[in-house]
């Protein structure tokens, strides 16, 4: 592994946490309060089916950030273009989950969860591009 791999997936991993957080957060919410963290804003079902979308995406895009870090290992990109990948993928993972949580509240903030999902195909193509190329 590259150092630059292991700084960003060393990074990646200590927000994991915050994942595990939501996840006992929306265990709440499904059960109403009877499992998981307190939660104090009541929820109707389609917030709640925003943050269980979010939690999700969250949980998946960290494990797809941390497999591209040693996949851009082995892409032949310009150095430049390697560091772009390798923050955007774990920006990806926040945005598109914030951006769940964020319209759950305010539909205005769906331009979060879009810009997450523009750099999650960005992270995806760059990468597969970069090891066709090498």
């Amino acid at each position: 592994m590259t150092p630059e791999a292991r700084i960003i997936a060393g990074i990646t991993l200590i927000t994991v946490p915050t994942v595990v957080y939501g996840g006992l957060s929306v265990l709440s919410i499904v059960s109403g309060g009877r499992f998981g963290l307190r939660v104090g804003v009541p929820l109707s079902p389609e917030q709640t089916t925003y943050f269980r979308a979010g939690h999700a995406h969250a949980g998946v895009l960290v494990i797809l950030s941390l497999v591209v870090q040693l996949l851009l290992d082995h892409a032949q990109l310009t150095p430049d273009w390697l560091w772009v990948t390798r923050i955007a993928a774990p920006t990806a993972a926040i945005l598109v989950s914030a951006g769940f949580f964020g319209i759950a509240f305010s539909p205005r903030l769906r331009v979060v969860l879009y810009s997450g999902a523009l750099l999650v195909v960005f992270v995806t193509v760059a990468t597969g591009v970069g090891l066709l190329r090498a």
